[in-house]
């Protein structure tokens, strides 16, 4: 198997809404979200497969090695043999990859967020970074379209925060600020036994006003310059608050299950977005 084969095999099988959106980028663009996005999906299958944090905190090192590696010329992992020659041409630089790591050490070193600042820093590592080369990537002329993407990181991120309540409780994480819990008066053991309540959708409701201010901010801050390139970006943060207002409609029942769209629904909200430019 090739590294080109090896990437787009690991985005394929993912199942991810992103994938929905690489479909309409021409082919050099493809293969260089692909690449990129079998990046994230590696490290991130490191906190989340491994149950020993201790052999998940040496897969994270190793990870760190590689792309110093890579970047002196010397990549090893098919990943990286895929991605590093397209680097150059779009920005990517060894400083991103390094931060997306370093979002996926926090997943290692804390299961709770004392408040919004503290949980916006890890969005702004496993997310914001990604947005930023994921828009480089599609083809970025104006400065601004970095603040957008950085901004429509962190609402989809705090989509899948949202969507992932119950998934996370399982694990012992909760990713809803300690601040906020106490605002809306709901004990961690509460979520961590997956049990709601009249307070938890208050809180849930909280989460949701958040990001959807996040993806009109995020909106209203593209450029118009680069509104036809970001296209794919706009297709997954269709995808995304699709699926957070499906989340609403069921009235946040988040802890014993994982709403999602249908392939079927993400691929015609992709068309419908390329088709509207919006």
């Amino acid at each position: 198997m090739t590294p080109e084969q090896y990437v787009q095999d690991k985005a394929a099988k993912s199942g991810s809404s992103f994938y929905y959106a690489f479909m309409f980028l021409p082919p050099p663009r493809r293969a260089a979200i692909t690449a990129f996005y079998a990046f994230c999906r590696e490290v991130d299958d490191v906190v989340d497969e491994v149950s020993d944090p201790g052999v998940a905190a040496t897969k994270l090192a190793w990870w760190r090695k590689e792309v110093a590696s890579a970047f002196a010329g010397h990549p090893s992992h098919p990943v990286m043999k895929a991605l590093l020659p397209l680097a150059p041409a779009h920005q990517i630089e060894a400083a991103h990859l390094l931060a997306v790591i370093d979002g996926c050490q926090m997943d290692l070193d804390q299961s709770r967020y004392l408040d919004f600042a503290g949980l916006q820093r890890y969005c702004h590592l496993v997310a914001g970074i990604v947005g930023e080369v994921a828009a480089n990537i599609f083809g970025r002329t104006e400065p601004t379209t970095v603040t957008y993407a950085h901004r429509l990181g962190q609402a989809m991120q705090l989509t899948n925060i949202i969507r992932d309540v119950g998934d996370d409780a399982r694990r012992g994480r909760i990713y809803l600020p300690v601040s906020e819990l106490k605002q809306f008066d709901v004990k961690a053991q509460e979520v961590l036994n997956r049990g709601y309540s009249e307070r938890f959708t208050a809180l849930m409701k909280f989460q949701a006003e958040r990001a959807h201010r996040l993806y009109d901010e995020a909106f209203a801050l593209l450029p118009a310059a680069d509104r036809s390139a970001q296209k794919p970006g706009l297709m997954m943060a269709n995808i995304y608050r699709t699926l957070l207002r499906e989340i609403e409609a069921a009235n946040f029942q988040v802890l014993h299950q994982r709403t999602s769209l249908t392939p079927l629904r993400k691929l015609w909200i992709a068309v419908r977005t390329n088709w509207q430019g919006r």
